[in-house]
């Protein structure tokens, strides 16, 4: 963290993917754009779009507050959006493997 605010919660995941960018076909990823989606934002896409549960249930089982629980999943969708929309690699990396920071890493 920057110094700015409150420490960041420990979040749960349940899940840690095998594949760890996703960029568009015919495109070097060298020459894209890329943006980070932490593991916690990940987690709460599988836990609210893919296994369909309702937000109270998803920040209980991460352990966080439902209101923290929308601005990662809020968070999440926009980086997703963006990286689909304007042909962006997609990279997934824990907090604290972030070398290079996207537009959205705040």
């Amino acid at each position: 963290m920057n110094g700015r605010g409150r420490k960041r919660q420990k979040r749960q995941i349940e899940f840690l993917p095998d594949v760890a960018c996703y960029k568009p076909c015919g495109k070097r990823g060298s020459t894209l754009e890329h943006i980070v989606l932490r593991h916690d934002e990940l987690e709460a896409l599988r836990l609210a779009d893919f296994e369909g549960f309702y937000q109270e249930e998803c920040a209980k089982r991460m352990g966080i507050s439902r209101s923290t629980f929308s601005r990662i999943l809020q968070s999440a969708h926009k980086k997703v959006a963006d990286a689909l929309l304007h042909g962006k690699m997609l990279m997934i990396k824990e907090e604290n493997e972030r070398e290079n920071r996207s537009d959205y890493d705040g």
